[in-house]
């Protein structure tokens, strides 16, 4: 039988679901793995304003490669037409864009006084249907603005890949997931405790003395229950209400079915395996009895296997350009006592 006050277009039943909201921190890398012309230049295979973003973002993905810069950078040897800060800004680009750009300094009479950085994410690579060879340094992403380079000037050091001569890729493409989920399951957390330590709730309402103001005061005040505010105490009058009027239901039980430290310990050794780099020389704390092992062995290792080849991808830039540009010494560690 129906209500004889209703007027038949009520709803039974009044649903919204709401969350806390959730930023997309960054796109994910471009299905487009082909150098486009777009008749003025190349376009990145890869979107590196991604990469420096998840450098941001993995804290053992970016000290790696902070460890990976500070050993190439102290065997570094500055030379005359290269200095240790513009090598160190080079290697920066380098390992973590797979790009490494030098652009030459001349005087008047056309003689190179020396070399300057330029930031990979800005730099294009011409392409064959522009009247010149070389490069445009984008000002803004608007080829209008950009500053063209000659192919002389420029020394492009790059990684290699499979597919494509034009630009570098990084070597550590397939550790961005792991990446990706150890930041995601950071963010998680974060937002969990500031949620108040819960995931959410049901708020379940069968309080017939609640209007429709009510009812939206009431869904106002749980949605600015958040940060700061989720410790907030909702006050509810209700004189013929029934004690089961309203109940909060939780959603789940967060603590009972948590895996933050497997996804964060698995996460983490997928960057440091991608990365090659020793555990002992980027602050990790030993969870095993064992320690880590010999941090001297390590590094040792660590700079005959991944240092040098680096080295030597830079050296094989002096041939190219006929001149000394880079110099390394070798990497020795510091003895106790001197």
């Amino acid at each position: 039988m129906s209500d004889l006050n209703s007027t038949g277009n009520e709803p039974r039943t009044d649903l919204e679901i709401f969350s806390w909201g959730y930023d997309e921190r960054l796109s994910w890398l471009g299905a487009a793995w082909e150098c486009a012309d777009n008749g003025h230049y190349y376009e990145l295979p890869v979107n590196q304003e991604d990469l420096i973003g998840l450098l941001r973002a993995g804290v053992h993905h970016s000290s790696a490669l902070h460890c990976k810069l500070n050993v190439l950078t102290s065997t570094f040897e500055p030379t005359a037409l290269l200095s240790r800060a513009e090598f160190k800004k080079l290697a920066f680009n380098f390992l973590v864009t797979g790009n490494g750009y030098l652009s030459a300094e001349r005087n008047r009479f056309g003689k190179v006084l020396g070399f300057k950085n330029r930031l990979s994410v800005y730099m294009r690579r011409s392409s064959k249907k522009y009247e010149k060879d070389g490069y445009f340094y984008l000002r803004s992403h608007v080829i209008a603005t950009a500053d063209f380079i000659p192919k002389s000037d420029v020394i492009h050091l790059m990684q290699p890949d499979l597919v494509q001569e034009v630009y570098g890729i990084p070597d550590y493409l397939a550790g961005l997931s792991s990446a990706e989920l150890n930041h995601s399951a950071t963010t998680f957390r974060r937002r969990y405790y500031d949620n108040g330590s819960h995931a959410g709730f049901i708020v379940y309402a069968t309080d017939n003395n609640m209007n429709n103001d009510d009812w939206n005061n009431l869904k106002d005040q749980f949605k600015k229950a958040q940060r700061e505010g989720n410790f907030r105490n909702v006050f509810l009058r209700s004189p013929d209400g029934k004690p089961e009027g309203i109940k909060l239901i939780p959603i789940s039980e967060v603590a009972a079915k948590d895996e933050f430290l497997n996804i964060k310990g698995v996460t983490s050794q997928d960057m440091l395996t991608i990365h090659r780099v020793p555990p002992s020389l980027m602050g990790v704390v030993p969870t095993a009895a064992g320690g880590l092992g010999d941090a001297r062995t390590a590094a040792e290792v660590f700079a005959a296997n991944e240092i040098e080849p680096i080295q030597a991808a830079f050296l094989e830039a002096n041939d190219a350009f006929g001149a000394d540009v880079f110099r390394f010494k070798p990497y020795t560690l510091a003895t106790v006592g001197k």
